[in-house]
């Protein structure tokens, strides 16, 4: 059985892939759009009508202005579905008095869509976020910066960032994220607390989305301005510094991680806290397996175990860690043990953060693959699914566990069920981390191989052409997963008769291991052997056998 590509959940622990796609930018400071979505479409554009004399005036303006405020005053007290009824009563006659294009209607739509968002009704909420954000775009540009513009078109982004977070569309929140951010330097003091966070936030969205370089300069901005804050022993510090570890962890900067973890580690142990202490030392022998320093790794875990309470989260996390490095030292016994401990806490949590529960079971469910225990993981990547719907935010988990679910299910022969798995994961994955993600390539490729086998040759070639485009330019012509593309899109076509095509991508397998080196001399010796079936299969001739794997496999050589 050919190997599993490199997780996705453990992406971000993973080396600096070639290149990284680029994510959408902030949305631009426009002139007033000609097509309005949602509200915006029956609003005004320009100024208000005049009105027909002045007691209209007198009396449309104050009922809208009640409507919004009194819109407020429910949000504030959490009564959703009150302010939903009162912004949404509020636009007409908004509208009427200040036009359609105005900071009022804006605030109402705002209103209106967090607190749709916040009942459920989250397809209606992003329309009328969208729309409150094309106003305060236009607005911002029309009024050259006025502050009170320039707050409320903040708040209306953010507002409109965490919607789409909550559906699952990560990549498209960071550019509104992003241009909050912008905003708010406009009108805030340099070192406000509501800066600060802002700063940390959009560079924790971009470490979700794993474009760790943007992330990093916004993450040592937003330490820079906690530091001035707080103190360099402050809480507050320490949780920005678990950021910036993740992050320079994602940039292969291991030894920097670590130098953050230590400094983490100095801010929790004085103050006695030990649940964060224990996640950070958790989080540092994990870097710690990544620099090969296995046994240092290990005492870290050692006392945590020693720390933690006998059921506590933190010990079951630490034994997973544990089982991680006892399995890479081929201790198998021993790291099956030490999953067995981690699952009997596990499975008996309620915990108040299902994502760590989720997380957890992800990761026992991959050391379990490792094995070659599939049922067993299958088995806890369903668990994994069941937990998830619970937690919000986490749909790139979701789509990671999808993926591994279609490609167990595909190499065990169970073809139908993979389909459905992969399938939702490639909407998550495109979702959360952009059209080009390499863990996307994967899953399309899971599908187009699930499709070559079900004899859906046109489907099969339309998704391993996805996948080789995402793949090349991830990780270039010459990586075996590259390759790999290639000799797959030259079996499909062949399959399908288009010799021509399938003998196009033939040269192509061949060409790059050519560029490979000696080391590749035995597949570039198969590849020359298929370009040979290829061509007498072309011919007609009934005893030419193609693809790959429908031949012999060939001996392997003893040194």
């Amino acid at each position: 059985m050919r190997r599993l590509p490199k997780s996705l959940l453990l992406a971000c622990l993973s080396r600096p892939l070639r290149a990284r796609p680029p994510l959408p930018p902030p949305p631009p400071h426009h002139a007033r759009p000609r097509c309005l979505p949602f509200s915006t479409q029956t609003l005004t554009r320009g100024p208000p009508p005049p009105p027909p004399d002045a007691a209209a005036a007198a009396e449309s303006k104050p009922a809208g202005l009640a409507f919004l405020e009194a819109a407020e005053l429910h949000e504030s007290e959490g009564d959703h579905r009150k302010a939903l009824d009162l912004a949404l009563g509020a636009i007409a006659p908004l509208q009427e008095s200040h036009g359609g294009w105005s900071l009022p209607v804006a605030r109402a739509l705002r209103l209106a869509g967090a607190a749709a968002s916040r009942i459920g009704l989250a397809s209606d909420g992003l329309e009328s976020l969208g729309a409150a954000a094309e106003i305060v775009d236009y607005l911002v540009s029309a009024r050259r910066g006025e502050p009170e513009v320039v707050a409320v078109g903040a708040a209306v982004h953010e507002q409109l960032a965490r919607a789409k977070m909550a559906v699952g569309r990560r990549w498209d929140a960071v550019g509104d994220l992003h241009r909050a951010l912008e905003l708010r330097r406009g009108c805030l003091d340099e070192g406000s607390a509501e800066l600060g966070d802002a700063y940390r936030d959009v560079a924790e969205a971009y470490a979700g989305v794993l474009d760790f370089d943007k992330a990093l300069s916004l993450c040592l901005k937003a330490l820079g301005m906690a530091e001035a804050r707080f103190g360099e022993d402050s809480t507050e510090v320490a949780k920005v510094r678990r950021l910036l570890a993740v992050i320079y962890t994602g940039l292969g900067r291991h030894v920097d991680a670590q130098e953050q973890i230590e400094l983490a580690k100095m801010v929790y142990e004085p103050l006695g806290l030990n649940v964060e202490l224990s996640q950070v030392e958790i989080d540092g022998a994990n870097i710690r397996i990544l620099l090969g320093r296995s046994e240092e790794a290990l005492n870290d875990l050692k006392r945590v175990m020693k720390r933690a309470d006998k059921d506590s989260e933190e010990r079951a996390l630490a034994y997973v860690t544990m089982a991680k490095i006892l399995s890479s030292q081929e201790r198998i016994g021993d790291a099956k043990r030490c999953l067995e401990i981690a699952r009997g806490i596990i499975d008996t949590k309620d915990s108040v953060n299902p994502g760590r529960i989720a997380e957890a079971y992800a990761e026992i469910s991959m050391l379990h693959e490792s094995m070659g225990e599939f049922e067993t993981s299958l088995s806890l990547m369903k668990k994994t699914l069941a937990v998830l719907e619970g937690a919000k935010d986490m749909q790139h988990v979701e789509g990671s566990i999808s993926t591994r679910m279609g490609w167990i299910l595909l190499h065990t022969g169970r073809v139908a069920e993979a389909i459905p798995y992969l399938e939702t994961a490639v909407d998550k994955l495109k979702n959360c981390f952009g059209p080009q993600h390499f863990g996307l390539g994967f899953t399309y490729k899971h599908l187009g191989e699930a499709y070559l086998q079900m004899d859906k040759h046109e489907s099969a070639v339309k998704f391993l052409t996805l996948a080789k485009g995402i793949i090349h330019a991830t990780f270039g012509p010459t990586h075996e997963d590259s390759i790999d593309m290639n000799q797959s899109l030259a079996n499909a076509y062949g399959l399908m008769g288009s010799y021509k095509l399938a003998m196009d991508f033939q040269e192509q397998v061949i060409d790059a291991y050519k560029s490979c080196g000696t080391g590749s001399s035995d597949d570039l010796r198969e590849a020359c052997r298929l370009r040979e079936q290829l061509r007498m299969k072309a011919k007609g001739l009934r005893h030419a056998v193609f693809p790959a794997n429908s031949l012999p496999v060939l001996p392997k050589h003893n040194d």
